[in-house]
């Protein structure tokens, strides 16, 4: 079997593709990832092969970017959904993705929520395809309300039917790795999600002591990530700094990660209590920690709770991440705070609280259990075969 994973390029969206890339490899199956050309560092060092498809043109993406910083969050957040996901970033990928679909032929497509230029690629050459929601489930729901208009759009520059995408989009194989107990856990849950087809990627940590150079291992650790996007937005530069200045006077040790394109330097003296990295493997650090502060990304979150930590999420800069802020805080496996300014400095204040407080690491312990009862990865791959006919 042939299966085409397709993504944008955002490592918290292809995150959640990789263990049914690394899957279907295993049991013998051919998998190539169509994805923009300026991902192709990523997958190589993946050891992946890469099907290529157009970046946004700069001219075409950049005036849209600009506007974000004048709108509130939901704002903006819908209109990168609509307007780069939805619109721009599956056009351009269209023609390359067609191409692909033509050339290689695909026995069927998968694809990350946000990217929708192969779902219009799957349609128009008549190849089966499912989404891997990289969220709760109302990323699903969400992107589908906001991006109908783009999509018929998409359609029509496809060769589509009207409204045909979107009844695709309706009527698509959804795979989840969220555990019933954390995806149902806040507010009401529609029927579709009941039908999500879940599985969960075991975790990659070893068994390794905690390394010295972290700290005191007589004190908490407290892990602070804000994902690998962060630190190259302006606007949000700065929260790496504030969560070091509000936890310096806490008993902890604090190893924070910024990810590769902040200058660790441009952050000044560091407080006594704390290691500042570039990166490290999530999952090793996870084993070690007590407490995590993070932005509510997807892989963020979803580590932390994998390995039984619990968190205090402080939304950054997307509407998932409000929302997988909300689901922690809803099974009880740690707290999520409003966003604006002033966050960062109340997520610190919670860490106390969320050391003391022995439920939240019980609540996050048990979203674990579950976790580890998914099947595997592996079992997807049959979902996959069954869709081919």
């Amino acid at each position: 079997m042939r299966v085409l994973f397709a993504t944008t390029a955002n490592d918290g969206h292809f995150g959640p593709l990789l263990p049914f890339v690394r899957a279907c490899a295993e049991l013998g199956h051919e998998a190539r990832v169509a994805a923009p050309e300026s991902y192709g560092v990523a997958l190589s060092r993946a050891g992946l092969r890469h099907e290529p498809f157009a970046d946004a043109a700069p001219e075409v993406i950049g005036p849209v970017m600009a506007g974000l910083p004048s709108m509130s969050v939901e704002e903006a957040d819908d209109v990168v959904v609509r307007e780069v996901f939805g619109r721009i970033d599956a056009q351009a990928a269209l023609p390359r993705l067609l191409e692909t679909v033509a050339r290689w032929r695909p026995d069927v497509i998968v694809r990350e929520s946000a990217e929708l230029g192969s779902l219009a690629a799957a349609e128009r050459s008549g190849v089966p395809h499912a989404q891997v929601c990289f969220g709760m489930h109302e990323v699903v729901s969400h992107i589908a309300e906001v991006v109908d208009e783009p999509l018929a759009e998409l359609a029509g520059i496809a060769g589509l039917a009207d409204g045909q995408l979107a009844a695709a989009l309706a009527a698509e194989t959804i795979v989840s790795l969220v555990p019933e107990l954390l995806d149902h856990a806040a507010g009401d849950v529609p029927a579709e999600a009941s039908a999500f087809h879940r599985f969960h990627a075991p975790s990659s940590a070893g068994n390794a002591p905690r390394p010295a150079e972290w700290g005191d291992p007589g004190l908490p650790l407290v892990y602070v990530t804000f994902g690998t996007v962060a630190g190259s937005l302006p606007p949000f530069a700065g929260v790496f700094r504030e969560a070091l200045d509000a936890l310096a006077d806490l008993d902890v040790r604090v190893l924070m990660t910024v990810g590769r394109k902040l200058d660790i330097e441009a952050l000044g003296p560091l407080p006594a209590n704390a290691q500042v990295l570039a990166w490290l493997p999530q999952d090793d650090v996870l084993a070690h920690a007590d407490a995590m502060i993070g932005h509510g990304g997807f892989g963020t979150t979803m580590g932390a709770l994998a390995a039984g930590v619990p968190q205090v999420v402080v939304p950054l800069f997307s509407f998932d991440q409000i929302v997988n802020g909300d689901h922690v805080a809803a099974v009880g496996a740690g707290l999520t705070t409003d966003r604006g300014e002033g966050a960062v400095e109340r997520a610190s204040e919670e860490i106390p609280r969320l050391l003391s407080d022995p439920a939240y690491a019980e609540s996050a312990r048990r979203v674990a259990a579950a976790l580890r009862d998914l099947p595997p990865p592996t079992e997807a791959v049959p979902l996959l075969a069954a869709m081919t006919g």
